[in-house]
């Protein structure tokens, strides 16, 4: 988006007129005197003047034959008027450019200096209400701009989403069932916890063993963190660990700043294992650039969908305090196909696309409306990113 700088210059008007602007003539001490004397005389007055008025005529006279003048006579007001006639000519010559400058902010503000009504189009736009369920479509078109360093969300709908955990709002908490409100207020956090550290945590993106995400799982669930723990430590096209974790290859990417654009939301129910089931549904968005090489600026889109449940551990052998993870599904815009080596790969524009064509049809990765597609074995392509 480019954005418009217009300056307003209002230059200082000097009091002295310019050469092409009608001046205010110098009155010559004579033609006061004379307007002085028909004020006095009043010749223009159709009734016959007072006593009084003859009075103050006469001396008018008698002081002009001596040559002496009025105490006051040209310092008011006839100066007065002077610096009025002044003022006015001063208004005009700046009301044609103030007018003009008051016409052009108020058709766009943003173009006053410093932006002092907050509608600068090129700083920031205006962020979304918080996402309380699925929407109903895809998020509009956006300007065609490229990211930059600066900007590394321009021209993408994330641009108006919350920045990290800040995405992430729980639902107001209600007793479910015979499950407290208590209770289902710590599986929420408990939820985003794991969200967090499985997608948000600076060490996890970076290609960290993500132990914040992994400390909120239930170990009574051994079979599952025996699959995480293998495809941490030995990728594989059975084992990755993006499918649960958002990871880059530091030796190949690094992140472009320090915000992740995160847009989501949460619902919960009573759970098949005595307690609360929370589904999360939340999409998170990654600038990056290579390690090395052109500076050029590309993003990875990840949507995530889990299903956990906070179990009863009076009915069911668990871990109080944990987790458990019942399903989680993902779908990952701009990442190479059919490379399993635990790293989401980032394609970029100007670089050959690495890893086995894509097969499937093309997709909106910011299209939130629609639920997953559940085939992991179809690799397709982004309609933007």
């Amino acid at each position: 988006m480019k954005t418009l700088h217009i300056r307003l210059d209002l230059d200082f008007v000097s009091e002295k007129p310019s050469d092409d602007q009608p001046s205010v003539p110098e009155i010559p001490d004579d033609v006061w005197e004379q307007f002085a004397r028909d004020t006095a005389r009043n010749t223009s007055a159709p009734k016959e003047p007072s006593a009084r008025a003859r009075m103050v005529t006469e001396r008018l006279r008698q002081q002009e034959a001596r040559g002496e003048s009025p105490p006051g006579w040209r310092t008011s007001p006839a100066m007065s008027n002077g610096r009025v006639a002044r003022r006015r000519k001063l208004w005009a010559v700046l009301g044609v450019p103030v007018a003009v400058a008051v016409a052009v902010v108020a058709l766009k503000p943003s173009l006053l200096p410093g932006d002092p009504f907050g509608t600068d189009e090129g700083t920031a736009a205006s962020p979304l209400p918080v996402e309380t369920a699925a929407p109903t479509a895809a998020p509009g078109a956006s300007d065609p701009e490229k990211p930059t360093l600066d900007k590394p969300f321009a021209g993408s709908p994330a641009l108006r989403w919350a920045d990290g955990e800040a995405g992430i709002v729980l639902p107001e908490a209600k007793a479910v069932g015979p499950v407290p409100e208590e209770r289902v207020r710590q599986a929420l956090k408990l939820t985003k916890k794991l969200l967090v550290g499985a997608n948000l945590d600076p060490k996890t993106v970076r290609g960290a063993r993500p132990e914040a995400a992994l400390s909120v799982l239930d170990p009574e669930q051994p079979e599952l963190l025996d699959e995480l723990d293998t495809a941490l430590r030995s990728p594989s096209a059975k084992h990755d660990p993006v499918t649960l974790f958002s990871r880059f290859d530091p030796d190949e990417v690094r992140p472009v700043g320090d915000v992740i654009k995160t847009r989501g939301h949460m619902t919960f129910k009573k759970g098949s294992h005595g307690g609360v089931a929370v589904r999360a549904d939340y999409t998170f968005v990654y600038p990056v650039v290579r390690a090395d090489g052109p500076v050029e600026v590309t993003r990875t889109i990840v949507r995530r969908v889990l299903d956990v449940e906070l179990a009863d551990p009076a009915q069911y052998e668990v871990t109080r305090g944990r987790l458990l993870l019942l399903e989680y599904d993902q779908e990952i815009g701009n990442s190479s196909c059919d490379v399993h080596d635990g790293y989401l790969h980032p394609e970029f524009s100007s670089s050959e696309p690495t890893g086995a064509p894509p097969s499937g049809p093309t997709t909106d990765p910011y299209d939130r409306s629609k639920d997953l597609d559940r085939d992991p074995d179809e690799c397709g392509t982004v309609s933007r990113t």
